[in-house]
């Protein structure tokens, strides 16, 4: 599905994986927010991986979106795959693990079958 200039999601079952490029805004949450909650609203627990390809962050609307958003659904995410290329990214997954009660890993672009490997398993 593709959401925006800036986001592209597909959904396997209770995984669903969003690639992020360019620089989000709020309207990239417009359609992302309520495509995660029908999820959830489904399986209660979902997985989520996000790789990112020349992705450049967010403007501020975008930033206060994803606050939002993770403070509402702290519980909801059992499992957080980020994939990466900057070093940026790599932080960026430790910056969120207080945040959820998720389990957390980072890899690299190289490692992307080895995270939807992890993403899927039991």
């Amino acid at each position: 599905m593709n959401c925006t200039d800036h986001v592209d999601e597909e959904v396997h079952g209770k995984v669903l994986e969003v690639d992020l490029h360019g620089r989000l805004s709020r309207e990239d949450y417009e359609v992302f927010v309520p495509e995660t909650e029908k999820l959830i609203g489904q399986y209660g627990k979902i997985r989520i991986l996000v790789t990112m390809h020349d992705f450049h962050g967010w403007d501020a609307g975008a930033l206060w979106e994803d606050t939002k958003w993770n403070v509402k659904h702290f519980n909801q995410i059992e499992r957080l795959a980020v994939v990466g290329e900057k070093t940026w990214h790599r932080l960026m997954t430790g910056f969120c693990r207080p945040f959820t009660s998720a389990q957390v890993r980072y890899f690299t672009h190289e490692q992307l079958a080895a995270a939807r490997a992890w993403i899927n398993e039991f």
